[in-house]
């Protein structure tokens, strides 16, 4: 017998938020850029209630901004905003690592590297289109072999619109041959450190991706 989960409908509310997410990993919209609710519910052709409550959760959630007789905007992201995004992520994924190494299994570790393939095939190619997506996958296969249902949605839900914007904004100003690069020596990191050293080299990898990004911001962002 099927879980009823899988069989209860996707409201109107949860479409019009996964359609302004997605729009927001594929660069569709971006940071600043206005939202208007009746141009959404026209596009997805629903009423405006999905819309206005889609916009609050978006806004709960931290991904949009309502400004006082301006509108609603797509947030953009500051200097500190990325300090607290790599602060959550460097912890969050650090715990995702060490309860991945506490049940380590041939299984796992070839899943790792099939993920780091798919980014080494989009680096052979230049395409930083794949390689992003590949990039996430590679993220998002670590966060799914945590087996930590909570932290996996975390990450899914809140950070990864932030990390994808980041990605977006920056990822071009390195090569994607030092990118791959950086990922592989990740992934190392991950399958060979000791298991009580792992979750400290996680964050210190995160802090470090962090302080490069953060040089490399415009004096007025």
């Amino acid at each position: 017998m099927r879980d009823k989960s899988e069989l209860r409908t996707v409201t109107a509310t949860e479409r019009v938020e996964e359609h302004i997410r997605q729009a927001i990993y594929k660069g569709a919209l971006k940071p600043r850029e206005r939202i208007i609710e009746e141009d959404v519910a026209k596009q997805l052709e629903c009423s405006r209630g999905p819309v206005r409550e889609a916009f609050l959760r978006l806004e709960r959630d931290g991904l949009i901004v309502t400004v006082a007789r301006r509108g609603t905007f797509i947030r953009d992201i500051s200097a500190s905003s990325i300090e607290v995004i790599f602060s959550m992520r460097s912890k969050l994924e650090a715990l995702c690592v060490r309860y991945l190494r506490e049940q380590m299994t041939g299984e796992t570790e070839q899943l790792l590297r099939d993920a780091l393939k798919k980014m080494k095939a989009a680096a052979v190619k230049n395409d930083d289109e794949a390689f992003l997506d590949a990039d996430m996958h590679f993220h998002q296969t670590i966060w799914k072999l945590s087996n930590r249902v909570t932290l996996e949605n975390t990450l899914s839900k809140i950070m990864n619109p932030f990390i994808f914007m980041l990605a977006r904004a920056y990822s071009s100003q390195t090569p994607i041959a030092v990118r791959y690069k950086k990922h592989a020596r990740y992934l190392e990191t991950i399958l060979t450190e000791p298991v009580s050293k792992v979750e400290h080299s996680v964050e210190h990898y995160f802090r470090e991706l962090a302080i490069e990004l953060l040089s490399k911001l415009p004096p007025q962002f």
